[in-house]
């Protein structure tokens, strides 16, 4: 059932529940008012006519009958009967008595004072009157004609106003749904109309200010993500696949040109030498392409455990002058940093890595292939800094270094791929710490890497 539906019945449900209630009260209340009315009609008239009977000596009971007779006030189908403390009649009114009267009524008459019940169509009250001398019993009966008839009009007026109300309720509420979703079906309709092909359409917002607005504010976040997404794939996709062909047309065209014609054996083994750095260079992308997809992930976060930044340093530049002993690193430490403030939590292999890179491309883009690493503890966090002296980076390109395969301008002559910094940003995003550049052309640059510490129990 969709929303539109559940709502309308749902609004109808409450109002009918309300309205029920309401009929139900109203005429609960107007059966009452009636008896209590009724009841005291004939109360007054009982007690009118023992009054007439017993303190007026001239009025006997044959007068009285005649009396009541002609009164024009008289309740219809009316009988009156008066009784003596020794349970005779004194006097009934003309006609056949239809209320049955014994002695077990007479007396519960006489010890409650007032007795009110129903007989057949008739409602009966029964009274004790007394005066100064006397203490006589009226039994008096009739039928609320005019009562009941009211009441069933009422009974009609309900029903129609009920089922009159339960329609316009019915329209008005599906009027008010349709009305309150439109804005919702409008957004499904947008959203639903936007495909890889128009990424860059947008939800229309509304007065941005109500749940609906905020909804389609939502979705259009969303879309900026996917849209960032899609865009940062394709591009990641077109840049590995240039960056991947280039090592393999190279590879390609050296065994086609050497395949040509007979070869010495120095010159074939010039020409694996030369396919082998290729390959190499070819398996390093991958390695890195792969890493970069790892950072990606988010089940890495199972593998994290404790870490030592500090052994990671020394192991990272162990292996980075192994691989060029040209390149000079130097870690320095700050006197106030304790032995546990040394360990974080995260995954041992990109963390190196990161440490690695860092290290790496300060080393590579400097003249003297130096890099200056300081630890120094600031506030529950580790904080690394890595400093060259090479040749910057320009301030208009320092916000795109970090995207995947691009390089700066200056640095297109020196051997790289462009994937260490946007590996570096991912690694330390999934570890929640923070990397800021410093950088001036011709100046070096300087990335500081913040880290939360492991924090003790």
């Amino acid at each position: 059932m969709q929303i539109r539906d559940k709502l309308t019945f749902l609004f109808l449900l409450i109002v009918a529940l309300i309205m029920g209630a309401s009929s139900l009260a109203i005429y609960y209340l107007s059966a009452q008012y009636r008896k209590q009315e009724f009841y005291e009609r004939i109360e007054n008239k009982a007690r009118n006519v023992a009054k007439l009977l017993i303190e007026v000596e001239e009025v006997d009971a044959e007068l009285l009958r005649k009396i009541e007779e002609n009164n024009p006030v008289s309740l219809p189908n009316e009988e009156i009967t008066i009784f003596d403390y020794q349970n005779q009649v004194l006097y009934s009114s003309e006609g056949v008595q239809t209320v049955e009267v014994n002695e077990a009524l007479l007396n519960r008459i006489r010890l409650e004072g007032e007795v009110r019940f129903v007989f057949g169509n008739q409602e009966v009250l029964g009274v004790l009157f007394t005066d100064q001398y006397d203490r006589v019993v009226v039994v008096a009966s009739a039928t609320d004609i005019f009562g009941y008839r009211k009441l069933n009009n009422l009974r009609n007026v309900l029903f129609i106003v009920f089922g009159a109300g339960l329609l316009f309720t019915f329209i008005s509420g599906r009027i008010f749904a349709q009305r309150t979703l439109s804005p919702i079906s409008r957004v499904i309709a947008q959203v639903d109309a936007i495909g890889i092909s128009n990424l860059s359409s947008r939800v229309d917002e509304g007065n941005q200010t109500d749940e609906l607005a905020q909804l389609a504010g939502t979705f259009n976040d969303m879309l900026d993500r996917l849209e960032e997404a899609f865009k940062l794939q394709k591009n990641f996709i077109a840049n590995a696949s240039h960056e991947l062909r280039t090592p393999l047309t190279a590879i390609t065209g050296q065994l086609e040109v050497t395949l040509l014609s007979d070869r010495t054996a120095e010159d074939y083994k010039r020409t694996v030498n030369s396919v082998l750095d290729d390959i190499k260079n070819l398996n390093y992308l991958s390695n890195r392409l792969l890493l970069l997809a790892q950072a990606s992930s988010e089940s890495v976060e199972s593998s994290f455990g404790s870490i030592r930044v500090d052994e990671l340093l020394w192991q990272s530049a162990g292996e980075l002058q192994k691989r060029n002993p040209s390149y000079k690193v130097s870690i320095s430490f700050n006197e106030d940093l304790e032995d546990d403030q040394m360990t974080i939590v995260g995954n041992e292999q990109l963390i190196k890595t990161a440490l690695l890179n860092l290290m790496d491309n300060g080393c590579k883009y400097s003249d003297p292939h130096e890099v200056q690493v300081s630890v120094e503890p600031d506030s529950g966090q580790l904080v690394l800094t890595f400093q060259d002296f090479g040749i910057g980076i320009d301030e208009e390109e320092q916000e795109l270094i970090f995207e995947p395969f691009h390089r700066g301008s200056n640095a297109q002559n020196i051997k790289g791929h462009g994937i260490g910094l946007s590996l570096v940003q991912r690694i330390v995003k999934l570890h929640e710490g923070t990397l800021i550049l410093i950088s001036k052309k011709g100046k070096g640059s300087t990335f500081t890497l913040t880290l939360p510490v492991e924090k003790k129990n």
